[in-house]
């Protein structure tokens, strides 16, 4: 099924810059000549004839068959984020994590090699640490922050077997996966130089850029072959709607994820594609204003007794911060401290009166959460703690409120971590892996 472009956004599509893009890219406008993009809630479409049917499951016809295969509303949206992300192509999904399945599960055989950053999502690393094994598909877990890590994963060889019990033949990686800045721990992995290696031993790469966003990061321009989204964040920014999108080469995405995503079904709802274009207006508003308080946030945080250590790219302090800051425009909207423990986090938590308690992210609304008992709480204890993921983390994602009435509701829910704390010390921040 072909999509539509009309003529008027094709001649504009790379004129325009990326704030006027997030306006415009994409709209397509009915015979009604409507001001706001339309919503077209519709399963399926009517054909002139039986031929146009016929012509357009063949793909000869540019036009629409059903709305799990395509829709015009979920088409402006994903053309408006190939504009944004520099994209030739691009596929809308239910959810974040539809999208990362997609974009792993349509070229992913039994025998196969993805080799991928240690620090992810929880859901990434159940999808890595449990699914994926399930149809033979090998997985490679590395420091991310450690070229010289994925230097030995790249060069190992897994085994692919065939089904007739033949010997396997030595087979390389065929995914590197990552995410940068890391949830929660917000490692920064050197993108253009993993794309190196991995594209050097014949490896497609691809980035999960939830936390930086296409306004503050462009993986891409950096090496990156694919990239997802969780469009439920900051896509949408108000908590309303669930959403993903998969952008990447014209050839793969046709080829690759829209077959996957056609027999499968994870689509994204043709109202939720327009709740998401309509959070794209404001997305790099909303972006850069919570991250500039989110920088302010971040140096408070560091002057409080009870804090015991801050992350935040932007800060100075941070293990990769001169490289987040060649890669990002800005550190974001995250920021990750650490309390000393569970019972100062809880503690923390119950006392903020401003700030909402929830595992989202990316929302006009701050909200913090507790990574080991929510996001992470599957990962083992050992994991977690190898990954600086203690009981005393909190995560916070920054909105759009005052900052100083963020720092006034901190300061007082502070008191009750500092009470609840039992060290007093500050714990110095010390990179798992080599800085790069």
């Amino acid at each position: 099924m072909a999509r539509h472009e009309s003529g008027r956004a094709k001649r504009t599509l790379k004129a325009w810059r990326p704030r006027t893009q997030m306006v415009h890219g994409g709209t397509v406008r009915s015979g009604f000549g409507e001001t706001s993009e339309a919503l077209f809630l519709t399963s399926g479409y009517v054909y002139d004839a039986p031929e146009q049917a016929e012509a357009r499951f063949k793909g000869e016809d540019p036009g629409y068959i059903y709305s799990r295969f395509g829709n015009p509303t979920v088409t402006m949206f994903e053309q408006r984020m190939c504009a944004l992300e520099g994209a030739e192509a691009a596929w809308g999904t239910a959810t974040g994590m539809a999208a990362v399945n997609a974009a792993l599960m349509c070229q992913l055989k039994s025998g196969d090699r993805v080799v991928a950053a240690r620090a992810l999502f929880g859901s990434n690393r159940y999808l890595l640490d449990e699914i994926l094994p399930r149809f033979g598909i090998k997985v490679t877990l590395v420091e991310g922050t450690d070229l010289d890590h994925w230097k030995r994963a790249l060069k190992q060889k897994a085994l692919r077997g065939t089904r007739t019990g033949a010997p396997g033949r030595a087979s390389g990686t065929t995914i590197v996966f990552l995410e940068t800045p890391s949830n929660p721990g917000l490692e920064i992995v050197d993108l253009a130089a993993v794309a190196k290696l991995a594209h050097a031993a014949g490896a497609q790469v691809i980035v999960d850029n939830v936390f930086a966003t296409p306004i503050l990061q462009r993986p891409m321009e950096m090496g990156a072959d694919v990239v997802v989204y969780s469009a439920t964040k900051h896509f949408d920014g108000h908590g309303r709607v669930l959403g993903g999108v998969v952008l990447g080469p014209k050839e793969f995405c046709d080829a690759k994820v829209m077959p996957f995503i056609r027999h499968t079904g994870p689509s994204l709802s043709p109202f939720n594609a327009w709740i998401l274009l309509k959070g794209l207006e404001t997305l790099d508003l909303r972006v850069r204003a919570a991250s500039e308080t989110a920088a302010v946030l971040a140096e408070f945080l560091g002057e409080q007794d009870a804090v015991k250590r801050v992350l935040y790219p932007g800060r100075k302090d941070h293990p990769q911060h001169a490289l987040a800051m060649r890669q990002m425009e800005m550190g974001g909207t995250l920021i990750s401290f650490d309390v000393g423990s569970k019972d100062a986090a809880f503690a923390l938590l119950r006392r903020l009166r401003l700030i909402v308690i929830s595992n989202n992210l990316g929302d006009s609304k701050s909200m913090v959460t507790h990574p080991a008992t929510t996001t992470h709480q599957r990962l083992a204890p050992e994991e977690r703690a190898h990954l600086g993921i203690g009981d005393g983390m909190v995560r916070l994602s920054v909105g759009l409120e005052d900052v100083e009435d963020l720092k006034e509701d901190l300061a007082h829910a502070l008191l009750g971590a500092k009470s609840k704390g039992k060290a007093r010390g500050r714990v110095a921040l010390q990179p798992r892996g080599r800085a790069r």
